[in-house]
Order: structure tokens, then C-alpha cells, then sequence
């Protein structure tokens, strides 16, 4: 099955399903979780988890449940985190310098978490050469360049709205699949190039409607 004929929602609760078993002890060869428990701490009901997961294949026993360990191998190959995936950011202000550093100390912490920080890129000539902890800034101009020598897989959007578009083609044209974008406007991308958007001052004016 192609993945990209996976809907989206059910990705996001894999994604959900993997976290959970990253945080349970896995050191137990012989332990098992129920679908009814991994959908309690997913928040939604055994049977989706097990129609969710049937999607990609036969993971458990009937009556036992999933083995946790290998659950956890089967999601990490089927989300692509089985391997260490490097990430570029565009736009190193105060936004993309606290990502940069909150990956790179979360890549220390833990050898197991997949996403690695490989470079970052702004097109002020201020900050070109400077670093961010361990990591150097380049130029907006070299991301075609950078993202083939540094083999960069993923790419976050970190500039003001109006330079969003630019950087996204930008790293378009260098071969980048997976672009996750925090400037609040919409962007335009071809179809295969997967986008997704994170706009934290929306996600607070939702929240603040509730107060």
C-alpha cells in the first residue's frame, strides 16, 4: 500500500502510538500491551487502534495483544524513524535558533531519537558563519547546495510570512520531500512534497476562545 494513500489522521495517531511505546519500558522482552490500553493512552478506542494498525500489517495475537518491543520496531520502520533523518532549518531568529537547540540537546539526551540537526540557513550576511551551539549558518542562497552535501531530508520554515514562500521553493529545488512550516501563511507546494503547518499564535487563539 502506498503511503501517501494512508490518510493523514491515521498517520498522526501512529505517530501517537509510537510515542507511547517510546516512553514504556521495552527492556521487557515478553511484555505486551492490549489494543484497549494503547488506545486509552492514545485517547481513542481499541477497535480504531486495531483497524489503524491492520492498515500496515498482522502485529498481534488475539486474546494477548502486541508484543511492545516489536510493535515499536514495526512503527518506527513504518514512520521512517528506524534511521537518523537530517533536518535543516531556514531562518535562524529567536523561533529557529530555540528549535536548532532544543534537537541538538534532545539528540544528546537520547541516541534513539531520530531527528538530527544538520545545518541552518538565513539570508541575513550578519548571521552567515555564525553558530548556533555546534552548528554552523549559511547562507539562504547555498540550501540547494547544503541540503545534497549535508543530505538533508526535512526541512523547517522558520522566516517571517513573507519570505515563506521563497525558502519553501527553495528547498523544493534542492530535493526536500518533507518541509514543516511555523510562518503563518499558507504556502503552495507540488504534490509530492508533503507540508505540514505549525502556527502556534493560531493554535492560542483557539485555546483563548475557551477561557
Amino acid at each position: 500500500m502506498r503511503k501517501r494513500k494512508i490518510p493523514q489522521v491515521v498517520v498522526e495517531r501512529m505517530a501517537v502510538y509510537l510515542r507511547i511505546l517510546n516512553e514504556m519500558d521495552t527492556d521487557e522482552p515478553d511484555r505486551y500491551i492490549s489494543s484497549q490500553d494503547l488506545g486509552d493512552l492514545a485517547g481513542v478506542g481499541a477497535a480504531q487502534v486495531r483497524k489503524d494498525l491492520a492498515l500496515f500489517g498482522e502485529f498481534g495475537k488475539q486474546g494477548v495483544g502486541y508484543q511492545v518491543r516489536l510493535l515499536q520496531d514495526e512503527l518506527k520502520r513504518i514512520m521512517n524513524v528506524d534511521r537518523p533523518i537530517n533536518v535543516g532549518i531556514i531562518g535562524v531568529g529567536e523561533l529557529g535558533t530555540a528549535l536548532a537547540r532544543y534537537n541538538l540537546r534532545r539528540s544528546a539526551d537520547d541516541k534513539a531519537y531520530p531527528f538530527r540537526m544538520a545545518a541552518l540557513f538565513d539570508n541575513n550576511p550578519a548571521k552567515t558563519g555564525r553558530r548556533v551551539e555546534s552548528l554552523e549558518i549559511f547562507s539562504a542562497e547555498e540550501v540547494v547546495d547544503k541540503v545534497k552535501e549535508y543530505r538533508i531530508k526535512l526541512m523547517m520554515i522558520t522566516v517571517p510570512a513573507s519570505a515563506a514562500q521563497t525558502a519553501t521553493d527553495l528547498s523544493i529545488k534542492a530535493g526536500i520531500k518533507a518541509i514543516l512550516n511555523f510562518a503563518p501563511v499558507k504556502l503552495i507546494v507540488p504534490p509530492q512534497v508533503k507540508l505540514l503547518q505549525s502556527d502556534v499564535s493560531l493554535q492560542l487563539h483557539h485555546l483563548a476562545f475557551y477561557l
